[in-house]
């Protein structure tokens, strides 16, 4: 089993969680059970697999865990451009710069399993 608190990735994919709770934080109410709830969902679903992942006993199943938290920061990303690009809030440098480091970390140790 790994330790998913030693993983760069992890670290960075907690981080995004964080950002995206204070992001969404200002979403008008009426959105609180579209985008609002959509964005945290798939934020908090990036470090959950990632955790998930690590618990798995096969290097397979653990990879499996990483692509589909991927595949939940690219949504994030997405909704994050839509959000404003919608006016819910401003765009945000710092979650920008987040997501862009955790897609490349999270990407490179998927590479590097794969690889061996």
């Amino acid at each position: 089993m790994r330790d998913h608190t030693k993983l760069r990735a992890f670290t960075l994919a907690d981080e995004v969680a964080l950002l995206i709770y204070r992001f969404t934080s200002s979403f008008p109410r009426e959105e609180q059970f579209g985008l609002t709830s959509q964005m945290r969902r798939a934020a908090v679903s990036i470090p959950s697999n990632i955790v998930e992942g690590c618990g798995r006993q096969s290097e397979a199943d653990f990879v499996r865990f990483l692509d589909i938290a991927y595949g939940s920061l690219r949504e994030v990303e997405y909704q994050a451009s839509l959000a404003s690009r919608l006016g819910f809030a401003a765009e945000n440098a710092e979650l920008n710069a987040k997501l862009t480091e955790t897609s490349k970390v999270l990407a490179a140790l998927i590479r590097s399993i794969r690889k061996s």
